[in-house]
C-alpha cells in the first residue's frame, strides 16, 4: 500500500506557473505507475498527465500537452507536475494517483489517491 500527499498548489495569475509535488510513504514508490488528475467544479475527475515506473514512458491530455511535464524522482519517492503558461481552465483540484499494474490513463488503474491540492488561475 502506498499514501500519497499532494503539495504545491495555490493562487496564480493566468500566464504563471507551478510546480506540484506528490509524496508517497513506503518502499515501493519505483513499482507504481503514476498520474495526475483534476476536478473542477461542477465537472467530472479527468486525467492531466502519467509517467511510467521507470519515468520513460509520459502521457498527457490534449489540453495540457506543450504546457505541463511529469515527472518523477524513485530516490525521493516523489511525482511532479511542472504547470507553465497556466489558464483559468486549469483551475481545478489536482490529485496525484498510483496505479499496481498495466499503465494506463484511466482512473480505473489507479488504486491509491491523494486528498488532492487546489490550483486557482485568475485570468
Amino acid at each position: 500500500q502506498v499514501q500519497l500527499v499532494e503539495s504545491g498548489g495555490g493562487l496564480v495569475q493566468a500566464g504563471g506557473s507551478l510546480r506540484l509535488s506528490c509524496a508517497a510513504s513506503g518502499r515501493t514508490f519505483s513499482s507504481y505507475f503514476m498520474g495526475w488528475f483534476r476536478q473542477a467544479p461542477g465537472k467530472e475527475r479527468e486525467f492531466v498527465a502519467a509517467i511510467t515506473r521507470s519515468g520513460r514512458g509520459k502521457n498527457y491530455a490534449d489540453s495540457v500537452k506543450g504546457r505541463f511535464t511529469i515527472a518523477r524522482d524513485n530516490a525521493k519517492n516523489t511525482v511532479y507536475l511542472q504547470m507553465n503558461s497556466l489558464k483559468p481552465e486549469d483551475t481545478a483540484v489536482y490529485y496525484c494517483a498510483a496505479g499496481p499494474g498495466v499503465w494506463t490513463t484511466q482512473e480505473g488503474g489507479y488504486h491509491y489517491w491523494g486528498q488532492g491540492t487546489q490550483v486557482t488561475v485568475s485570468s
